[in-house]
This record gives structure tokens, sequence and C-alpha cells, in this order.
């Protein structure tokens, strides 16, 4: 059959707004971090990340928290046309806490919640049949209304030769027997929804819980005769997590033990937070199912998977990408505390990373010191001039990818507020201009803990006067900076560029920016994104690749910077760079605006003319930048260009 879709989950989906103090009451909790929630959502994601073809059948509010869960599902690669936005209802929050090792408090606001209006007219048939695999949670069968969505969607997959899953997902208080206050609690004895959920289990092929939460399909709190209650109504292959003993597939008649099922390795790590371990555990499940892989195998993705997310914080950001799990299948524990493996860490962060950026046509424009030296400036005028630019930018994109902006916070404030949500990538400067050895902008404060008012989509950019010949004071000073810079930049999950322009500070060659890259990497700063100064030669630039794909081989990549150039001189060290696929673009700012800046502050042209001019430059800039790669590619085909493995 020809699926286009692997999985479809369906039901829940919220925002979890998780405490970022650990160690105390949520009610002490004085700040949160803002993610995608709810089991359904998690799995749709997680699976995605795990290289699977996924789907979510849910509502969300017509309001920003609906928006936010439909956009962060389409940055993590999920289908969402089954998500649908209900016009009366709002989203589901959840508040989240990490207390200790064993109490992880939370609060469920879905009260007449979006996804609970689920509805049978909601099921689209069509999306149904295009999918191998339909996967539900417990929680969407305690209401009629959603109980109905649920079973047609399971009855169209049998029709269509879809597989069908279970996630008994217990969670007492969502099923009435338990208070608002009790959302931690994951069982609570209930004839009513032992009968209920029994009433559904034949419809599945596989079926996933706790003991606990067999205890409540089964009707019993005896794990094995729990079990057989479930087997007596289902064929499916149950699944029952386990905790640190692992997880155990039952195929058949259930046995006298759980230890005589067929298992999967087990890994020997920290648990740091519990919440959606469940659901990473699914997603790792999900793929082994899908692949068709024996249980054993099937069941060593899930408890990785599931080793994962009791290792971070937060649910789906915690979950692995493809990558990331055949690394660690590989490789093993070497950190029982995940989080704190700094290797994996980075490939976690690397391949995760949302949006599409293999093409960088930036127009930087967070010039300070050049702006303020031209006659006529002001603190004003250059704000205004900013949004000028701002405007050429955006009148060139026209809603295109591949287009991105650098702009400052002090002059620049409104044109950077005002990108926002535009679809440009946006780099904000932090270095005070001209500054060696580097320093920051006040405004970050001595311990950068201004990073934390930023917006996530701003992309910390760094410049940097180094060489590899400064004397030792200098290196200190700078290597110093820029290692806290970036570990406050991880910290505020806010991504890297690092710019480096050695040939202001001392005579280069061919190695010269090949070594301070290995450098920085030497200090364990992994920038997600380079940009280098022109060089002449592609051996340089072959050298400063390789010196990037040797330390990070997940890098975003390489744009080059302009220095005032002429638009000639650019466009032949366009040509230079844009052999090397691992440069995805440029971003130059004076050779755009450096003319019509200084004729619009002296009063020789009007706003009008400065944004044509600007637009005109800028969209030439682009139109030579996007011929350079076409060339390259083009003799790339034919095989005269560097060999891949040295970009």
């Amino acid at each position: 059959m020809n699926k286009s879709l692997d999985v479809i989950t369906i039901g829940r989906s919220s925002v979890d707004l998780y405490g970022t103090q650990i160690g105390g009451r949520l009610e002490d909790m004085g700040s949160f971090h803002k993610y995608i929630g709810g089991s359904p959502t998690n799995m749709a994601a997680g699976t995605a990340r795990l290289g699977l073809r996924s789907a979510l059948i849910t509502r969300v509010g017509d309001e920003h928290m609906g928006r936010f869960i439909r956009e962060e599902l389409a940055r993590e690669g999920v289908d969402v046309t089954g998500v649908k936005t209900d016009p009366e209802r709002l989203t589901a929050l959840v508040l989240l806490g990490i207390r200790d090792e064993d109490h992880f408090p939370l609060i469920f606001y879905r009260e007449n919640c979006a996804d609970m209006a689920l509805c049978e007219d909601d099921i689209d048939a069509a999306l149904i049949a295009r999918s191998r695999s339909v996967v539900a949670t417990g929680t969407h069968l305690s209401h009629p209304r959603t109980e109905k969505a649920v079973l047609k969607a399971l009855l169209l997959a049998r029709k269509h030769g879809a597989r069908t899953a279970l996630d008994i997902d217990y969670r007492p208080n969502l099923w009435g027997v338990a208070g608002h206050g009790d959302g931690e609690s994951r069982f609570v004895e209930s004839q009513a929804v032992t009968a209920k959920l029994q009433s559904t289990l034949h419809l599945f092929d596989l079926i996933v819980g706790t003991e606990e939460e067999f205890h409540i399909a089964g009707g019993s709190t005896n794990t094995i005769e729990a079990l057989r209650a479930v087997r007596a109504v289902s064929k499916a292959t149950l699944v029952c997590k386990r905790g640190a003993a692992g997880a155990v597939a039952l195929t058949d008649a259930i046995p006298n033990t759980l230890d005589e099922g067929e298992s999967g390795p087990g890994y020997p790590i920290e648990v740091f937070n519990v919440l959606g371990a469940g659901d990473g555990f699914m997603s790792g499940l999900i793929k082994g199912w899908l692949e068709d892989a024996p249980w054993p195998r099937a069941l060593q993705y899930a408890n990785a998977c599931g080793a994962f997310a009791v290792s971070r914080h937060g649910c789906t950001p915690a979950y692995p990408s493809r990558e990331e799990l055949g690394f660690f299948l590989e490789r093993g524990v070497k950190d029982k505390a995940l989080r704190k493996d700094i290797e994996l860490e980075q490939i976690h962060w690397a391949t995760n990373r949302h949006n599409d950026w293999s093409t960088m046509r930036v127009f930087a424009f967070d010039h300070r010191m050049q702006l303020e030296a031209m006659v006529g400036a002001t603190p004003e005028k250059i704000g205004h001039f900013k949004e000028l630019c701002l405007k050429a930018a955006l009148k060139v994109q026209a809603g295109r990818p591949g287009y991105g902006i650098l702009c400052d916070n002090r002059l620049g404030r409104r044109a950077l507020h005002a990108a926002s949500g535009t679809g440009l990538w946006v780099g904000r400067p932090v270095e005070w201009p001209g500054s060696r050895p580097l320093t920051l902008e006040p405004e970050l404060g001595p311990d950068f803990g201004g990073l934390e008012e930023w917006a996530l989509e701003n992309v910390v950019k760094v410049l940097c006067f180094c060489h590899p010949d400064d004397d030792t004071t200098m290196q200190a000073s700078q290597e110093e900076t820029l290692k806290r810079l970036f570990a406050a930049a991880r910290r505020n999950r806010l991504e890297f560029l690092l710019e480096i322009i050695p040939s202001k500070v001392g005579p280069v060659d061919d190695e010269t920016t090949a070594t301070l890259i290995r450098r920085f990497y030497e200090l364990g700063i992994y920038p997600d994104w380079w940009k280098l100064e022109p060089m002449a030669s592609s051996a340089a630039w072959e050298k400063a690749c390789a010196a990037i794909n040797e330390n990070d081989p997940h890098t975003r990549g390489i744009v080059v910077l302009g220095l005032d150039a002429p638009e000639a001189e650019l466009a032949a060290s366009f040509k230079v760079a844009a052999a090397f696929p691992l440069v995805k673009g440029f971003a130059v700012g004076r050779t755009i605006f450096a003319q019509a800046a200084r004729d619009w502050l002296a009063g020789r042209i009007n706003e009008a003319e400065a944004v044509a001019e600007i637009s005109d430059r800028y969209r030439r800039l682009c139109t030579i930048w996007d011929s350079a790669r076409g060339a390259a590619q083009d003799n790339n085909a034919g095989g005269t260009v560097a060999e891949e493995g040295m970009i």
C-alpha cells in the first residue's frame, strides 16, 4: 500500500509551562519554559525526530498558544493537517515542576479545553487512509464526544489496513476520579474507568502501559492478573513498562512472571525528570514496531528514548533525533546524568534545531560605530534608518525563505522587534563595536543575564578581532569572554554565531582561519554559525571547512562577511566561497546601505528613495550569490569542485 504517513497520533495537545527552578515547590517557582505537551503531541514530535512521517489529530484554540503548538509541530516536521482550530475554546495548559527525583508536581488547566472538543467530524477519512498506523491515548476515551472521534479513527485505520496502538496514559484527574491538585497522581482504582477501557481494547494491535496503568485496564492491582484480564479481551501485543527494571513485551499467553516476557537492554542513568518519559519511550517503541524490529530491539529503542526523557528538562525538547539515538546506542552511557554529557548534548542540540537555513542571504545593518560617525547622525535618526533597512529587507524577501538580517538592540530596537515573526533569520550583535580585547554591550549585564530577555528566534552574534599570534594576555581575556557568552547562549536556548576577523590584527595565510577555528573548538565553543571574512584562495576555504567538519559535522554553516568591499570584489569572493557547500551565503552590510545612509542622514534623499536604493543593492547582491552558488553546483555536477569530504 502507498502510505505517505507512518503514524498518526490522536488526543491531547497542550502547552507545558515547566518551572525552571529545580528543588522547590511549584508554589515557589518564579519562571517557566514553554514547550508543546500532551502525550499524543509529544509522540508526534518524538517520532518525527526519529525520522518517521508523523501527523497529529487534535484541537487547539484560536489564540497565541494554539498557534504556538501548530507552528512548533510544523518546525518538528509533523503533519498538522489534522490539527483543527477551535473558535470557542482555549488551548489546554499544564504547569509542571521538578521538586526532587521522586516528586514532580503538575496542574492541568483543561476545563472545557480545545482538545476535549474533538469530535467525529474532525476525523478525516482521507488522512487516516494515508497512514500506516494510528496511536490513541487513554484520556480521549474518557468523554463520549472524544471517544466517538477516537473510535471512528480506529475503525477507519483497520479498514485501511493500518496498525493501531494504545498508550493507556492513565491520569486519574483527567478521568474525574482525582482532584485538580492531584495531577501528579498516576493511579486511583475505578471500575468505571476499567469498564470503559476494556470496551475498546479489542481494537488495538499494541497496548502499552506501566504496571499501574495495566492495573486500571485489567481491573486488578495484581499485575499478572491484570494483564490476563486484558489478554482475555485483546490479542494485542502488551508492552509493560517497569521503571528501572525496563520493559517487557508479551505477544501471547501471559506467563507467571514478567521476567518471562521479551525484554530489551536498559540504561543505568540518573533520573532527573520523569514527566514525559513514557511518551519518549513510546516514540522509540513506535519506531521499532513500524520497522518490524524484534521486540528486544524495539524495546532497546524505547528504553533509550525513555532514558533521554528522564535525564532532561521538559518533555518533547528532551527526545532524541535519529542521529543522536544512533550515536547513543553505539557509544553507550558515559555520564549517568545524560544532560551533563557534553558530547551527547552537543549532538542533541545540533540535530534538533528548527528551520531550514541552507541558504543565507543576510542584510547586516547591525553597525553602530560606523553609522554614529556619519554626518547628521543621532541615535533617533539611526534607529529610524534601521527601520528603513528592515523595510528594504522585507521588500526583497517577499515572504520567501532564505533571507535574514543582522540588527542591534541599542540603536535598532524598533527594527529588531518588528522583524520578529516575519520569516527572516534574525541575528543580534553583543560585542561593543571595535573592542579589543572583546567587550560586550552593557545591556547584557556582568553575568550576561540580559540574554534571558531575548526572543528565542534571535541569534547571538559576536565579532572577535583575534589572531593565532595574539599574546597570551589578549588571548586569555577574549577566550574567557567567549566561553562565558557561549555557555549563556546555550542556557537561554539561543543559537550562536561567531565572527572572526584575523586580517585586522595581523598577516594571514591559508592556515590562519583554520587555526583559529580549531582553537575555539578546543575551548568547547561550538558555534551554530561561523561568519568569516572572504578568503582569496580555495586552499584557505578548504582548510577552514575541514577544521569545522572535523569538530562539528552538524554545524549550521558559514556566512561570508563583506568588510565594505565594492560589489565587484564581493562577486569575486562569492565565486570562490560558493564552491564550498558549507558556506551557506553572505552577511553583508555597508556595501548595501552605506551610501544610502550618508545621503539620507544628510537630507539628500527621502525615505522612499533610501528604501529603493537599499533594496536594489540588496537584491543585486542576492542575485550575485545565487548565480555563484548555481555555477558552483553545476561545476560540482561535473566533478570539478572540492571533494565532498572536504566540505
